[in-house]
């Protein structure tokens, strides 16, 4: 897009209250994992591994922001702790999905035929079981851990990416442009480049953002089933798994970890449904 584009994008993008919203929380959920990532624990109030930094199943305070949990951690920096584990497996899960999406897309839209009916088939196989289900069949066969989780969604998040990407590079390879480029003898990779994957970025972007947030929930249900990264190194959903069974005496310690990941999740769909209305409108127009 040139400048004029950008800009009159961007201003499409922040007319809604609630894309600005969801940049918002979006920005300080990457600079707090960033930051975190960057510096480790020593930002952090409190040791959040480290058990008895205060008092035993405290209530929110101005000296403990989320209170401590049984064992006398602060809550609010084992929260901040994990989230560099939300955002790697996020980036990398979509990353991936993206990348693989884009290319089996593209080839199956473009060539049609075998290569498409393949695609079809291969993707029909995968949706016809719950994502949360296949992937966690997939984690438990490759064991706990933060890495094989992200393999056990990596496997299974590309086919929406495909599908999608196919069926927009199905209609721009309809189009008058891409028929002139076949006949002035351009090799097919080269109109890929410069024709098919740009035209169906916009779209896959959106979906993209949007689907950051599903990633965030089907990682944290992982977590919860003790599929992550394993104590005392804290993760989201294991804390709400850990925490769940003071709900009553001290119902501040699931929550607090439940709240966050719904805000993030909030935050990345209201910014993926302002950029999805972004678009429709810059099209229509």
């Amino acid at each position: 897009m040139s400048e004029n584009e950008t800009r009159r994008f961007l201003k499409l993008l922040f007319t809604s209250n609630e894309a600005k919203l969801g940049l918002v929380i979006v920005l300080v959920f990457l600079a707090t994992a960033l930051l975190v990532a960057i510096a480790g624990k020593s930002i952090l109030p409190y040791n959040p591994i480290q058990q008895n930094v205060g008092p035993v199943l405290a209530a929110p305070s101005l000296q403990h922001l989320f209170g401590t949990d049984n064992l006398g951690r602060d809550v609010f920096s084992r929260i901040v702790f994990a989230t560099p584990n939300a955002l790697i497996v996020s980036v990398t899960v979509i990353a991936s999905a993206f990348i693989v999406g884009i290319f089996l897309g593209c080839v199956a839209g473009f060539w049609s035929g075998i290569l498409d009916e393949i695609l079809m088939r291969s993707t029909d196989v995968i949706f016809a079981v719950p994502a949360l289900i296949l992937a966690m069949s997939i984690a438990v066969i490759l064991g706990p851990g933060l890495i094989n989780m992200m393999y056990a969604l990596m496997i299974i998040w590309w086919p929406p990416y495909a599908r999608l990407a196919r069926g927009e590079a199905l209609r721009v390879s309809q189009r008058n442009f891409i028929e002139v480029a076949k006949t002035s003898g351009i090799k097919t990779f080269t109109i890929l480049r410069r024709h098919i994957i740009p035209n169906i970025l916009s779209p896959l972007l959106a979906y993209a953002t949007l689907d950051i947030g599903t990633v965030v929930v089907v990682y944290a249900g992982l977590s919860y089933l003790g599929l992550s990264v394993q104590p005392p190194t804290p993760d989201w959903g294991g804390m709400v798994s850990s925490y769940q069974d003071y709900l009553v005496s001290a119902p501040w310690l699931p929550l607090f970890p439940a709240a966050i990941i719904a805000a993030v999740v909030i935050g990345f769909s209201l910014l993926g449904n302002g950029l999805r209305d972004a678009i429709e409108s810059r099209n229509i127009s």
